[in-house]
């Protein structure tokens, strides 16, 4: 089932950082933290919306993940900066696009766990593109762990381009 009804809202903001700029997005779960770790981590379940990955993952190691859900499903080096179980990790990768500087910060109140995806930016050149990218991956994750209809990414690009574009 693709397409939906109405298109998605973006929520991605932008915040200036004395490097350049942090894009935050955010998704809340109703759900443990251990859970919503899980799913950003095991690659099992991160198979489920983003791709699997394979190596010894681990502070200062690089893994291979593979961008199940692009034109070739492309493997990519990713190099781990941080984690910290069940709250922060934090990963850096390149491609042809640059180098990616990311992190995943999750936090439990109440049963209820937000999870904040912070693309670390020195400038905000692709953010047309970048920001659309990233709520529409979350919106995987949400479809992944609820069991529901996958997104379509046209509803994504280039529907948000201009949202993203005006955060700059």
């Amino acid at each position: 089932m693709t397409g939906t009804t109405s298109e998605p809202t973006p929520t991605g903001r932008l915040v200036p950082t004395p490097t350049g700029y942090d894009l935050i997005l955010t998704r809340t779960y109703r759900a443990p933290v251990d859970d919503v770790w899980a799913s950003v981590t095991e690659p099992e379940r991160t198979a489920r919306w983003f791709g699997p990955w394979r190596g010894e993952a681990a502070p200062g190691r690089t893994i291979e993940a593979q961008m199940a859900f692009e034109e070739s499903a492309p493997w990519m080096p990713m190099r781990i900066e941080a984690c910290e179980p069940p709250h922060r990790l934090a990963v850096t990768t390149e491609d042809e696009a640059g180098v990616w500087s990311l992190e995943l910060l999750l936090a439990e109140t109440d049963g209820t766990t937000e999870l904040r995806l912070v693309h670390h930016l020195t400038s905000t050149e692709d953010l047309g593109s970048t920001g659309p990218g990233w709520e529409y991956y979350l919106d995987m994750l949400t479809a992944a762990r609820t069991d529901g209809p996958r997104p379509d990414f046209d509803d994504y690009y280039p529907a948000q381009k201009a949202y993203f574009e005006s955060l700059a």
